[in-house]
């Protein structure tokens, strides 16, 4: 009776212990797999912290990663009259809009009993590159002749149309939302996930 009664006392003690070395067990586990997904879509190691403790280092081989390529196209008219004679000049341009994250900025997975904490700067617009430029008018005045000066004026409106066109289509949103759905895909809901995205300050 006396050493049923040890045995069942040796079990109560030692049951915590197995239960909290079960949990970090559990929560490494779960630590590991968000990293690895992270890696596979975005090529970047995030800093892991389990219980307090940082598991894994944040470090990528790149400095930023487009999730969202769209083609952007748009058109641009200038016209300019100087004693009765005018000249027109317009153009035509192809552009690719890229927006994802600048992997350089904090990339944190915490990993707690409750929930599964995933911190990373909002997307942003990464770039946009000029692919192609048509030119569908060119006409100088008389005594009024196009510049290079015009030239270069109107590519540059031509350039920022496209990042004010890209900027509207919200790309950095679908960047985001690119992300959830693959890491949603990559680990599922269990245990439950949260991602954050935070605000950086403006580089330019």
């Amino acid at each position: 009776m006396i050493a049923a009664g040890v045995f069942v006392l040796n079990r109560c003690i030692s049951l915590p212990g197995r239960t909290t070395k079960e949990t970090v067990d559990q929560m490494e586990r779960v630590g590991r797999d968000v990293r690895d997904a992270i890696v596979q879509i975005t090529q970047l190691q995030p800093r892991v912290t389990i219980s307090n403790r940082i598991y894994f280092e944040q470090n990528s081989p790149i400095a930023e990663l487009a999730l969202i390529s769209q083609t952007i196209e748009v058109e641009h008219e200038f016209l300019h009259t100087w004693a009765g004679s005018t000249k027109r000049l317009r153009l035509h341009g192809t552009y690719t809009a890229k927006a994802g994250f600048d992997l350089r900025r904090e990339f944190s997975v915490t990993v707690t009993p409750e929930k599964t904490i995933v911190r990373l700067p909002h997307a942003q617009i990464l770039g946009v590159e000029q692919n192609a430029i048509e030119l569908l008018a060119y006409e100088n005045g008389f005594w009024n002749p196009i510049s290079g000066a015009d030239v270069q004026t109107e590519l540059a409106s031509l350039a920022k149309l496209a990042r004010d066109r890209a900027a509207a289509r919200n790309l950095a949103a679908e960047a985001e939302e690119s992300f959830q759905t693959q890491l949603k895909a990559r680990i599922g809901d269990t245990p439950p996930v949260q991602v954050i995205f935070y605000q950086t300050p403006r580089s330019d």
